[in-house]
């Protein structure tokens, strides 16, 4: 009992096998089949990489102090508008003008040693000439008034290093520009023993702008000065800035083990809104055509294939890698083109086909009458075996380029 209803099982599943496999050999059969068509038209064609860099100012420079002391008075502030040559702070002079006030004083007393050791020595060198002296004692007289000598230069030097440092305690701008960074407040002190402290740093010019945009080692081999250039910031969404590739720097940084190269891109500022260090995000022209005869290039990927179109059509291959098909009537035929560039979405076609002239793009399996939809879904399907034009929804076939 048990073996016959095992046997009875058996039969039922292959019975019902048998069904399914009649009921979508018939909708196959009553399956539909068209084509989707474009036209070889002319458009634009242009590829771009993207990259993230910062906002800077073209010039700017941080000014600091050569000499150690306690700033007295600031004469900027933020964003304070300073021409080249004006006083900006001041540091206490009570140090470096008693520097120099020592530095003169010895320079007075290595004066007045020389001029006593120019005497002693012309009056030794004239009993030199009488013999009344030893030639030691002349030796000994010339040799104190060349020190002595020295001894005036190296006093010189500390005065003039003195009034030098009495100077540095003025500081100036040494740009016409803007005032983006104060490091120092009133009453601080600042050292300059083994380092320069920047007390400011001043932008040149806010309404020329540069992006140092880092771009990766895979894409920098595309981009080349003079290239055009859109980019955003955060701040504000809603605007597209434009700019030119200024300079591709050849040194490389290498960050966890990602290299990129800096590209210098100008960054035109007349309205101000750009500021130092916004992030932008870019995008760089590497190349641009206007008016280029092409087609989808997804028309350069269909084939027609005799196990799915059937039998009633007629295939007219020919020899080539690169082949667009006309169809007239039931009758296909396959034309070998050059191409040229691409962007991706169209290719450029250089020979093989004149502008107007209509080829395939896809296929389309419509649905046989009856045949329940499924939701969302269309009256008709592309064929899950024929590439379709890159944008297009799921079910629904693309169109071409506008002419």
């Amino acid at each position: 009992m048990k073996k016959k209803t095992i046997i009875i099982l058996v039969l039922a599943a292959l019975l019902l096998a048998l069904c399914a496999f009649f009921m979508l050999g018939k909708k196959k059969a009553e399956s539909k089949i068209s084509f989707q068509t474009t036209e070889v038209t002319t458009a634009d064609i242009s590829t771009s990489i993207t990259a993230t860099g910062t906002i800077e100012a073209v010039t700017t420079v941080e000014v600091g102090t050569q000499v150690s002391g306690i700033v007295n008075k600031l004469y900027v502030d933020y964003n304070s508008v300073v021409k080249k040559g004006q006083v900006i702070a001041v540091l206490d002079r009570t140090n470096l003008t008693s520097e120099l006030t020592s530095a003169q004083a010895n320079l007075r007393s290595a004066q007045t040693e020389l001029d006593y050791q120019k005497k002693n020595y012309a009056r030794y060198a004239e009993l030199k000439q009488k013999d009344l002296v030893s030639a030691a004692e002349y030796d000994v007289a010339l040799q104190s008034y060349r020190k002595a000598q020295e001894s005036v230069k190296v006093a010189q030097q500390s005065v003039s290093r003195a009034k030098t440092n009495l100077g540095y305690a003025t500081i100036y701008s040494p740009i016409d520009g803007i005032v983006i960074s104060k490091s120092v407040e009133e009453g601080q002190t600042v050292a300059a023993s083994f380092s320069t402290p920047t007390l400011f740093t001043i932008a040149k010019d806010l309404t020329d702008m540069q992006c140092i945009a880092n771009v990766d080692e895979a894409d920098i081999g595309g981009v080349k000065e003079g290239q055009r250039v859109t980019f955003t910031v955060d701040a504000f969404p809603d605007d597209v800035f434009s700019g030119t590739v200024k300079q591709v720097r050849q040194n490389a940084t290498t960050t966890n083990n990602v290299v990129t190269y800096e590209v210098v891109i100008s960054a035109p500022n007349a309205d101000l809104k750009l500021k130092p260090g916004l992030t932008a995000n870019v995008t760089i022209f590497t190349l641009e055509r206007n008016g280029v005869v092409c087609v989808p290039s997804a028309a350069l990927r269909f084939t027609p294939e005799p196990s799915i179109i059937g039998k009633k059509y007629i295939i007219k291959d020919t020899p080539g890698e690169k082949k667009l098909w006309t169809l007239e009537g039931n009758v296909f035929t396959a034309h070998k083109v050059e191409t040229g560039i691409t962007d991706g979405v169209h290719t450029e076609i250089k020979s093989g086909l004149d502008e107007g002239t209509k080829v395939v793009l896809d296929l389309i399996v419509g649905r046989p009458e009856g045949e329940m939809m499924p939701p969302g879904g269309d009256n008709e399907e592309n064929s899950p075996f024929m590439p379709g034009p890159p944008g297009r929804n799921k079910n629904k076939g693309g169109s071409g380029p506008k002419k």
